[in-house]
C-alpha cells in the first residue's frame, strides 16, 4: 500500500460521493499513525459521517481517536464557520452604520453562499497556518464530493478578482475589507495545494462508469490549476469466486468493462487497487482491514445455502403508486452522493410517463448524469438540466438588461464586475429551481438534486428568500396572498420529497440525518427507496451473500425511519435507457438460477 500512503505532509482524498473516500482517508490516517506518526485527519463534507466510520464524537477542534495512538481527528463544522465568518465581517461595523445598515449587511450574510465560503475560510486556514500544525506530521484532509470540492478549491481566485475590481461594494462575501485581510491565506493555501513536495491528491473512485468518469473530470480539471501532483485509488474491485453465480459475474464484468474504459487521463496516474470486501468499514479494527488484505468472511456470514430473512417491502412501483395519487406535483429524489438518485429519478420519471403522465424531469446535480441513464427520447417525458454557468448567464443578463438602463459605462462596468461575485451562480440556480417548482402546478415534475451537502445549500438558499420575501409583504400587509417556494417544498400535496439510500449501516445514518434536517425545514419526506440491494438480488457468491447478510439489519432500521419504503434489487444489467428503469421499478429483471 505504500503508492497509497505517501511521504507529502498533506494528502487529500477526493471523488465521486459513496466511492470511499472517508473509508480511505480514514484507514490511511490510521496507517499513518501505526507506524508511528502524528497525524490530524479533517472532514470538509458539508455531510461528513467521520464520527461513525471512526467511532468516535468529533467537534471543531482535534479529538484523539481511541485505539489509535497519535491519531487526532475534526470537522469543520459549516454553520459554526459561517457565524464565525459573519461576527469577523460584521463586528466592525457595528457603532459606525446606522440600524438599518446593519441590518442590509446582515442579510446579506445570511445566504447559503455564505456558508460555504465560511467553510472554506477554515479548510483554508489549515494549509495556510502550518506553523500552529507543527506537532503533525501528516494532516489528512476527506474532502467533499468532487463538485463541492471544486468550487471551493476555484473561488479564492474569484474572490481575489472581486476585491481587486469592486473595492467599495458588498455581497455575501462580507465587506471587501474583510476578505482583503484573507488574501494572503488563500494565496498560500493555494500554493500549498500545487506543491508537490507538500501535498498528494487521492483520487478515489469505484470500477463503475459514473465514477471513473467524474475521478477523470477531477484530474483534469485539478491539472488546469496547476495541480498535478494526483495517485488514483480504485476502490471495491470484485473477482467472483462462485463462477455459476449470476449476480457474481455481473458485477465483476461489469467492473472489468467499466475500467477497460478508463480514461487515459487516468490510465496514466499511480494507481493502487482496492478490493471489495465483505464487511462494513465501520470502525477502527475494520479500517486497519481495508489495507492490510484481511479480506476473511465475518463471523456470523450467511451459510451456503441459507436463506436470508428478507424483510418484505415493495418495489418502486408501490412508491410511484402513491407518488400519481395527485395526478400532478413536485418528486424531489434526494441523498448523499453515490446511493444512486439518478437512477431512481429516472426511473420514477419513466414510470410516470408510462403511465401516460406529462414529466419533466430535471437534475440540480453538477455532475448532471439523467440524460445518459435516460439513454434517448421517452414519450410523455421531457428531460433537462440547470446548467449553472448557463444560469449565471442569463441571469447576469436580466440584470444587467433591468438596472443598467440608466447606468453610465463605469457603474455599468461595476455591475458586470459584482455579477462576477461566486455568489451569483447560487442565485441563478435558485431562480431555475424555483421555475422548476412551479412547473409541477400542471404535471409531475421530477428533480435529480444534487448530494446532500449541495441539496441542503440549496434548500437554505429557498428558506432565506421565503423569508425576505414574507417579510417585504408582511410590512405591505400582503403577507396571505404570497405563495413562495419554501411554501410549495413544505406543502405534501405539491411536493414530495423520496430519500434514497443503500442498505448500509452509514448510508442509512446519514439519510436519517437528512430527514432530520428535513424536518427542521418543515417537510416531511414522502418515503424512502433502499436502492441496488445485493440482498434483494439473492447472490450464491460467499463474499456477496457475507454482504448480503449485512443489509437486512438496515433494511428493517429503514422500515422504522419511513412512513414509506421501497426495495430496488442490484440488478445484472445496468439501469439505462427506458425498458431497463421500468423494469427496475417493477423489482428488477429475473435472475435464471438466483437461489437464498
Amino acid at each position: 500500500m505504500d503508492p497509497l500512503i505517501p511521504e507529502t505532509r498533506y494528502l487529500f482524498f477526493t471523488g465521486k460521493g459513496g466511492v470511499g473516500k472517508t473509508s480511505l482517508s480514514s484507514a490511511t490516517a490510521i496507517a499513518l499513525a501505526d507506524r508511528g506518526r502524528r497525524v490530524l485527519l479533517i472532514s470538509t463534507d458539508p455531510a461528513s459521517n467521520l464520527d461513525q466510520v471512526l467511532g468516535v464524537s468529533l467537534s471543531t477542534r482535534p479529538r484523539a481517536v481511541p485505539g489509535v495512538e497519535g491519531l487526532f481527528a475534526l470537522n469543520i463544522d459549516p454553520e459554526a464557520a459561517a457565524a464565525a465568518y459573519r461576527e469577523r465581517a460584521l463586528g466592525p461595523l457595528r457603532g459606525t452604520v446606522d440600524a438599518a445598515e446593519l441590518s442590509r449587511r446582515e442579510e446579506e450574510l445570511s445566504g447559503a453562499c455564505t456558508v460555504e465560503i465560511a467553510a472554506f475560510d477554515e479548510f483554508t486556514g489549515y494549509l495556510a497556518r502550518a506553523s500552529d500544525l507543527d506537532s503533525y506530521d501528516h494532516i489528512v484532509f476527506d474532502t467533499a464530493p468532487t463538485g463541492h470540492t471544486l468550487r471551493l478549491l476555484t473561488l479564492p481566485a474569484a474572490w481575489t478578482e472581486f476585491i481587486d475590481d469592486n473595492p467599495t461594494g458588498a455581497s455575501c462575501l462580507g465587506p471587501p475589507t474583510a476578505l482583503q485581510k484573507q488574501q494572503e491565506q488563500y494565496r498560500e493555501a493555494i500554493a500549498a495545494l500545487a506543491d508537490p513536495l507538500s501535498t498528494t491528491l487521492v483520487l478515489v473512485t469505484r470500477p463503475e462508469r459514473s465514477a471513473l468518469d467524474e475521478a477523470a473530470r477531477t484530474a483534469w480539471e485539478l491539472r488546469e490549476m496547476g495541480m498535478d501532483n494526483q495517485r488514483l485509488a480504485i476502490n471495491g474491485v470484485f473477482t467472483a469466486t462462485d463462477r455459476t453465480d449470476p449476480v457474481a459475474l455481473a458485477l465483476e464484468a461489469r467492473g472489468r468493462a467499466a475500467l477497460a474504459a478508463m480514461s487515459p487521463t487516468l490510465a496514466a496516474l499511480p494507481a493502487v487497487v482496492l478490493p471489495l470486501l465483505p464487511f462494513n468499514l465501520v470502525g477502527v479494527p475494520n479500517l486497519r482491514r481495508m489495507l492490510s488484505g484481511d479480506d476473511a468472511l465475518p463471523a456470523g456470514a450467511p451459510a451456503p445455502g441459507e436463506l436470508l430473512a428478507m424483510p418484505d417491502v415493495p418495489p418502486l412501483s408501490a412508491m410511484v403508486d402513491a407518488l400519481e395519487a395527485d395526478r400532478r406535483g413536485l418528486v424531489l429524489v434526494m441523498g448523499k452522493g453515490g446511493v444512486g438518485k439518478t437512477t431512481i429519478a429516472a426511473a420514477v420519471a419513466c414510470e410516470l410517463a408510462a403511465r401516460g403522465h406529462a414529466v419533466h424531469l430535471t437534475t440540480t446535480d453538477p455532475a448532471a448524469h439523467v440524460a445518459a441513464t435516460i439513454e434517448g427520447e421517452v414519450p410523455n417525458l421531457t428531460v433537462s438540466r440547470i446548467d449553472p454557468a448557463a444560469e449565471v448567464a442569463a441571469y447576469t443578463e436580466r440584470v444587467v438588461a433591468s438596472r443598467g438602463r440608466e447606468m453610465d459605462e463605469e457603474a455599468l462596468a461595476l455591475l458586470r464586475e459584482d455579477l462576477r461575485s461566486p455568489c451569483t451562480e447560487e442565485v441563478a440556480v435558485f431562480h431555475a429551481f424555483s421555475r422548476a417548482i412551479s412547473q409541477a402546478r400542471s404535471g409531475f415534475v421530477v428533480v435529480d438534486t444534487a448530494p446532500t451537502g449541495h441539496t441542503v445549500l440549496l434548500l437554505d438558499t429557498t428558506g432565506a428568500y421565503h423569508h425576505e420575501i414574507m417579510r417585504t409583504f408582511e410590512e405591505q400587509g400582503r403577507a396571505s396572498n404570497v405563495t413562495t417556494p419554501l411554501l410549495r417544498l413544505r406543502d405534501p400535496g405539491y411536493t414530495k420529497m423520496l430519500i434514497v439510500t443503500l442498505p448500509e449501516a452509514t448510508p442509512v445514518q446519514e439519510a436519517s440525518q437528512l430527514q432530520e434536517d428535513l424536518r427542521r425545514a418543515g417537510i416531511e419526506p414522502f418515503g424512502w427507496v433502499i436502492n441496488s440491494s445485493l440482498a434483494a438480488a439473492h447472490p450464491r457468491d460467499p463474499l456477496l451473500r457475507a454482504r448480503a447478510g449485512t443489509e437486512v439489519e438496515q433494511i428493517a432500521r429503514v422500515e422504522t425511519l419511513a412512513e414509506r419504503v421501497s426495495l430496488v434489487p442490484w440488478v445484472t444489467a445496468e439501469p439505462v435507457g427506458f425498458h431497463r428503469l421500468l423494469a427496475l421499478a417493477e423489482g428488477g429483471a429475473p435472475l435464471v438460477g438466483a437461489v437464498g
